[in-house]
């Protein structure tokens, strides 16, 4: 089981939690104006990197608010947690992680 920091709540068990998808998508300015295939784009298209990726996750069963978690998709390691509408932060590494 893994241990989530919840940057609001402190650290629980991955059970209070709930995944919300890749973070830091922006949504169309008009969805309106999108055809078929750019709102399937939106909807579906992710990129599901191998190594350190930004997901969304909610305190379901602690505060309810979102949060942005970076994790290592191959050890299933988390690198850092920290609140919804704040910017990626940087890795100590040599960026790759950091290209999105």
């Amino acid at each position: 089981m893994l241990l989530i920091t919840c940057p609001h709540c402190g650290p629980r068990a991955e059970l209070e939690f709930s995944y919300g998808g890749e973070a830091h998508i922006a949504r169309p300015i008009d969805p309106t104006g999108l055809d078929d295939e750019a709102w399937a784009t939106f909807l579906y298209k992710r990129s599901n990197p191998k190594g350190v990726h930004a997901e969304r996750w909610r305190h379901l069963h602690g505060c309810g608010r979102f949060f942005n978690v970076l994790r290592d998709t191959i050890s299933d390691t988390i690198v850092t947690t920290y609140p919804a509408g704040q910017p990626r932060p940087a890795l100590p590494s040599d960026g790759k992680e950091n290209a999105r």
